[in-house]
């Protein structure tokens, strides 16, 4: 196994074990899955996130023969969605699929998420849409979801719970979260009356500044690549670099950017 598929493997698994300690997911009810190259990386079908280990996550051709799969563990029941989903939009890096309380309980009643909130343009559009009910792990359920999803890169499950997609698995795991808390906003503020909508247009907006606001998980991986792939110059080089400076050896350079001695924060 490679060092990039086993990084990601393990990253499967920490979201995993977040989004319950998030409150978003319990037990081993949701599952997650992310693009790897021609291959899906999916979580196993009943095993406890604190048990899992990288081999666990089970491999799905993206290419090759339908549904097949490699690995010592059966893939989650749910990987009917994760690969139809990975099939269908080639923009999609991974899927989350949670159970989260609010976003659940308006699934149960078949209750879409309106815009009463500007932070709904994060899932694509002016509503997060319901799914309607199927069994679990079938190809109905799979179809109704990639037409929840038309346009949208979250939707409810009628009866069942969550989808969020994204480009990278951070940005999947954030919107699963999202999705919960403008859930539970709808909920709360239809306790005090009528929620007040946002208009489609406005939205539409905010959907454009939103392709520029989230988490930036790639931008970070490569400055932290860059630093480590970044060589020291020659000692010859940086002693002729020190010349000319009026520094003595010993001498105190004086207080660092931070203004605490270096100390991190």
């Amino acid at each position: 196994m490679k060092k990039d598929e086993e990084k990601l493997r393990k990253a499967i698994i920490d979201a995993c074990r977040t989004m319950n300690a998030l409150g978003i997911n319990q037990g081993t009810a949701g599952n997650v899955s992310a693009r790897h190259g021609d291959t899906l990386l999916i979580t196993p079908s009943g095993v406890p996130y604190e048990a899992l280990a990288p081999e666990d996550i089970v491999a799905m051709s993206l290419s090759g023969d339908y549904g097949s799969h490699e690995g010592k563990l059966a893939p989650s029941s749910e990987w009917r969605f994760h690969l139809d989903i990975m099939l269908a939009r080639p923009e999609v890096g991974a899927v989350v699929h949670t159970h989260s309380p609010y976003a659940t309980a308006l699934a149960i009643c078949g209750v879409e998420i309106p815009a009463v909130h500007y932070m709904i343009a994060a899932a694509g559009g002016p509503t997060i849409r319901v799914a309607p009910y199927a069994t679990y792990g079938t190809e109905a359920l799979s179809r109704h979801a990639l037409a929840a999803l038309e346009g949208r890169s979250a939707c409810l499950l009628a009866n069942h719970g969550v989808i969020a997609t994204g480009p990278s698995l951070q940005r999947a795991l954030w919107l699963a979260g999202e999705v919960e808390t403008l859930a539970r906003q709808y909920h709360l503020a239809a306790t005090f009356g009528k929620p007040r909508v946002l208009p489609d247009d406005e939205i539409a907006v905010v959907v454009e500044k939103f392709k520029r606001y989230g988490p930036r998980q790639m931008e970070a991986a490569g400055a932290k690549d860059a630093q480590k792939t970044a060589k020291p110059a020659p000692r010859r080089q940086r002693a002729a670099a020190g010349k000319g400076t009026g520094r003595k050896r010993g001498a105190s350079s004086g207080p660092t950017p931070n203004g605490r001695g270096g100390k991190k924060r």
